[in-house]
């Protein structure tokens, strides 16, 4: 019998693969758990409508990555920090400082999308990775002034 597995099953494939299983194990485990549906003609449009949905979101997706990753380029944040006698800073500057000097911006990140490698603890201009989609990274200059 053909289903089309809805869930990825270790030993069967990903979900949205048609796969060949046992009657008996189709009936009474994959589709009653919710694993698979039986491969007629009308669930494989229904599954091949899914997918394509699916690439047209995540398009999308991209495309705004890639608008905010040109935003963030042409971006200059300046975070203005107490120091001490040798231009440390008290404290740093972390990932969640960063997204609200963002936010501040009108550009919404959280602080995981900030791959800050350590915290920044001298004043200095740098260049900051951030993720804002898997496939879409960017960078963003911050200048970390004295107060």
């Amino acid at each position: 019998m053909d289903v089309i597995l809805i869930k990825d099953m270790k030993n069967l494939g990903e979900a949205g693969a048609i796969v060949s299983v046992n009657r008996g194990y189709a009936r009474n485990y994959l589709i009653p758990k919710g694993f698979a549906r039986e491969a007629t003609k009308s669930n494989i449009k229904i599954k091949e409508w899914e997918k394509q949905q699916l690439s047209l979101r995540k398009n999308k997706e991209i495309r705004e990555a890639k608008n905010v990753a040109h935003t963030l380029k042409k971006l200059s944040i300046t975070l203005r920090c107490e120091v001490g006698e040798s231009e440390k800073l008290y404290g740093s500057v972390q990932a969640g400082d960063i997204v609200e000097a963002l936010a501040n911006e009108g550009i919404t990140l959280t602080k995981k999308q900030i791959l800050l490698e350590e915290p920044i603890k001298t004043l200095g201009i740098y260049n900051i990775p951030i993720a804002i989609h898997p496939e879409v990274e960017s960078k963003v200059k911050i200048w970390v002034v004295k107060k």
